[in-house]
């Protein structure tokens, strides 16, 4: 039988998706509710910055609805930061545990940065993470930004150690992983950057990087690679990550369709008086939208490529 397949982004708190995604005048209190009617499942990416305290997950929880699943990226002092490691430890446990008690954590992601790369240190370093969280029972995958890793005697390792493996969508440039299939634990996981190779390394604002829209063979691609995967899996969590200014959220509910699932597009994202426009479709209302701040926005990147390329 099929496994599960979860659809949705990378973090849903984000100004640049009023206008587009949520209503203008939505208060940020109301961004989770709302977007828990178009997805089931969230990334979390908010920990990775700033350990949070348990009252911020018992929040969230307030405002989901039940069913609705939580995967929280690990801190900093976790991937980036790992000397850190010890001391985040016991307060990050601690932060989890109102989704553990309510059954609503998916599991974890550990994003590793570029420089993250094979050695005997960075390998006893992935079992140090699958001792502190498999061990207890807790699902977690990890992200890889080097193609290093992409080797069939690490994926063993990772099956050794009970770690999952993150797929990755990113820009076709050198040392950056390429698209897969592969799981590694009960878990599959997906996560798609989008592949603006001009603005990956160098950009006018970091929420720039991900500035992207996923072309229909490309979502197809991705949404073979899904089916592919959940026939080895428990569940299979697939998250957009090209969030500037709503495009993950498109593209989420377009692979929705591809995957058969459209039947969770709520009523309420059609309806149209929430963005004061006659009554559309609510992705082709999306875009439209999303095309209009895009071209809004054009100018302060031309802006910032003139000042990359006088040096100024």
């Amino acid at each position: 039988m099929p496994s599960c397949v979860r659809i949705g982004t990378s973090g849903y708190h984000f100004k640049d998706w009023v206008g587009t995604v949520y209503p203008k005048g939505l208060p940020a209190t109301e961004f989770l509710p709302f977007y828990a009617q178009m997805f089931d499942c969230v990334e979390v990416n908010t920990s990775f910055y700033r350990i949070p305290r348990p009252e911020l997950f018992e929040g969230m929880l307030e405002k989901a609805p039940e069913g609705f699943i939580f995967v929280v990226k690990t801190p900093k002092e976790m991937t980036h930061e790992r000397e850190r490691f010890g001391p985040s430890l016991d307060p990050f446990l601690d932060s989890l545990r109102p989704l553990r008690d309510a059954e609503r954590l998916g599991g974890l992601l550990a994003q590793f940065p570029y420089a993250f790369k094979p050695s005997p240190a960075n390998v006893a370093h992935l079992e140090r993470l699958a001792k502190a969280f498999v061990d207890r029972g807790i699902p977690i995958s990890v992200e890889f930004r080097h193609d290093g890793w992409c080797k069939e005697q690490v994926f063993d390792r990772l099956r050794e150690f009970g770690l999952g493996f993150v797929n990755v969508d990113l820009p076709k440039l050198p040392h950056l992983p390429s698209p897969t299939a592969l799981a590694t634990s009960p878990v599959g996981y997906v996560r798609l950057h989008g592949r603006n190779s001009e603005m990956w390394w160098e950009h006018p604002t970091a929420s720039h990087r991900y500035d992207y829209s996923y072309s229909q063979t490309e979502l197809g691609d991705w949404a073979t690679r899904i089916e592919e995967l959940r026939s080895h899996v428990d569940v299979v969590f697939a998250f957009t990550n090209n969030c500037r200014m709503g495009a993950s959220v498109i593209d989420a509910l377009r692979m929705k369709r591809l995957l058969g699932l459209d039947d969770l597009l709520p009523q309420a994202v059609t309806t149209a008086d929430l963005f004061e426009e006659e009554p559309t479709d609510a992705l082709d209302a999306m875009q439209r939208r999303l095309d209009e701040a895009r071209r809004l926005d054009a100018p302060s990147i031309e802006r910032w490529k003139a000042e990359e390329s006088s040096g100024a």
